[in-house]
């Protein structure tokens, strides 16, 4: 029995923000059907693919979709719509994540909704909101990077942009929905009424820049990558080659790591640089530069091992999946029938989780 056993929730999303919400409220033992157009979510037809439960499914959409049950529906026609209203006649959460406007003309908006199910917890993921300047303009994640600034300061050596590595915007999308509608659920307890949640990609990001754009944010300029203590203007936040053309990552700006540092490579005039301000670190970045080259990452790696220093080396996916860290955490997990899963990050102690099983297009979860 999961925390969210007994919780119903007609989820309508498709890609990523909306199922990684849902599929977190699956691990936790909730019943999520997925209502799928004909042609399934487009997720289902993305490359890699492995064998879950006896079947070939995309390893992007059986991580973000076990556990679930699966309808196919045409919510154009009206049995398919009379379908949706039985279905949503004994649920507690609706999500959905289509253009804005859309649900209305299907007759699906949070009124036509509620009025079938007064106390649902209905929640619209979008890229930029219900209503605003923006709301009808299409984006997936990078665009949505893009308008919020962040993809200014994912930037190389010389300023310009390069393509994130991580959907930022979509997957803080996915946990704000998760957090509003466990807040509404909680709410629901209280006083009985449901509730509707507006949930943007953009508006979900947006806080994650507290840290970065201040003086922005405070009125001033844009933050700078080359100027800024956590996106490449200090030395002990920084990456570096190494000679067998790899990289390490310097990941702690505390002074008693750079002086555990500094005091192993005999170097402690360098020391008050490490307290300089953000881009003014040139002089110690750069013996950083010349020092790390001169060794492998391998032999970096054991050159670390008895210092108190934040330093890592940069692993790709297979070397990050293969570490023991991972078998240790239980992180990468085997289905019964076959598949791996990343392992939800909500696991609560005492209790056991399993990946749920990953369901055929319109087979439910059987």
């Amino acid at each position: 029995m999961g925390k969210l056993s007994g919780i119903r929730v007609i989820d309508l999303s498709q890609f990523l923000p909306g199922p990684m919400l849902t599929v977190m409220m699956a691990d936790q033992g909730a019943e999520v059907i997925k209502v799928e157009p004909e042609a399934g979510d487009p997720a289902r037809a993305q490359a890699p693919f492995d064998t879950y439960d006896g079947a070939q499914h995309s390893v992007w959409f059986a991580n973000l979709n076990r556990g679930k049950k699966s309808v196919v529906l045409d919510l154009k026609s009206e049995a398919g719509k009379a379908s949706l209203r039985e279905l949503v006649a004994g649920a507690d959460v609706f999500v959905e994540s289509f253009r804005p406007g859309v649900m209305a003309r299907l007759g699906f908006d949070y009124e036509s909704v509620k009025a079938i199910r007064p106390d649902i917890v209905y929640c619209s993921i979008s890229a930029f909101g219900q209503h605003g300047a923006l709301s009808h303009h299409p984006a997936h994640d990078m665009a949505v990077q893009a308008l919020a600034g962040f993809l200014s300061v994912n930037d190389g050596p010389d300023g310009t942009p390069v393509v994130p590595g991580a959907p930022s915007a979509d997957l803080a999308a996915g946990l704000t929905g998760l957090s509003a509608v466990l807040m509404a659920l909680v709410g629901r307890e209280r006083s009985g009424e449901g509730a509707y949640i507006d949930c943007a990609m953009f508006d979900s990001l947006l806080p994650w820049c507290v840290h970065t754009a201040g003086s922005a944010i405070a009125g001033g300029p844009a933050p700078r990558s080359s100027e800024q203590r956590s996106l490449g203007g200090a030395a002990f936040y920084q990456v570096y080659r190494t000679a067998d053309d790899a990289h390490v990552v310097l990941g702690g700006r505390e002074l008693k790591f750079a002086r555990n540092l500094l005091e192993a490579l005999g170097r402690m005039d360098l020391y008050p640089l490490a307290d300089a301000p953000a881009g003014q670190q040139g002089e110690l970045m750069a013996f950083l530069r010349e020092t790390f080259v001169t060794r492998t990452r391998a032999e970096w790696v054991e050159w670390f091992a008895d210092k108190d220093v934040a330093f890592a080396p940069v692993l790709d996916f297979r070397e990050a999946l293969d570490a023991p860290h991972i078998a240790e955490r239980g992180l990468l997990v085997a289905g019964e029938g076959g598949g791996r899963h990343i392992a939800p990050a909500i696991r609560f102690a005492g209790e056991d989780w399993a990946p749920g099983r990953v369901p055929g297009l319109g087979k439910g979860s059987e």
